[in-house]
């Protein structure tokens, strides 16, 4: 049986108080904050795989750029929830699994996250109640789920190298199967943009 997947991608608005702090002495406000909707577009970009639905969900206000990008490849434009980092999740995953089968959530700073690594995120789907994105820096970048728990979410360190750890301990305690996919690099320190140069993104800093 085919499962019914929501795709979500929960992202910032390209503000400077959103902005990587590492990577402004590189690149400039003005540049970070471009390089950040290039990496948002990249994502709306991507073909649709056959999810049932494709939800952007933006924080701290809407970016008519991307809200328009988004709107033109059949994403649905949504402000984020309130709450911390795990609560938004929570209530995005709850929603999602409300009207489908599975829910993929993921964000827009891994540049290597693209429709195959999605695809694979999927067919994951179909044996585990749970697969997860790791990132290098011990966090992870897409977690798909087929049920949901508080625990997941919950007294999560979000800034540190321990989430995906955490997560996977939790997941041992709830019994749920889960799978993990090839690790992933977050683009927000100056050293990684030879590494988004030979993907084939420049930074636009004019």
């Amino acid at each position: 049986m085919m499962l019914s997947i929501s795709l979500h991608l929960l992202a910032s608005a390209p503000q400077a108080d959103n902005l990587h702090p590492r990577l402004v002495p590189a690149l400039g406000e003005e540049g970070v904050s471009r390089l950040h909707r290039q990496l948002v577009a990249r994502v709306l970009k991507l073909p649709p795989l056959g999810f049932s639905e494709r939800i952007f969900w933006i924080e701290d206000g809407l970016d008519e750029t991307l809200e328009a990008l988004a709107e033109d490849n059949d994403w649905m434009v949504v402000g984020q929830p309130v709450g911390d980092l795990g609560e938004r999740m929570r209530r995005i995953a709850a929603l999602g699994l409300s009207e489908n089968d599975a829910v993929v959530l993921i964000g827009q700073h891994c540049p290597m996250l693209d429709a195959d690594y999605l695809s694979a995120a999927c067919e994951a789907l179909d044996q585990h109640k749970a697969v997860l994105g790791p990132t290098e820096d011990g966090r992870y970048a897409l977690l798909g789920l087929r049920c949901i728990d508080p625990r997941l979410f919950e007294a999560m360190p979000w800034d540190s190298n321990q989430v995906l750890a955490l997560t996977c301990e939790r997941l041992q305690e709830l019994e749920w199967p889960h799978g993990l996919l090839p690790s992933l690099w977050v683009m927000d320190d100056p050293e990684h943009l030879p590494r988004l140069a030979r993907l084939g993104i420049k930074p636009d800093v004019a």
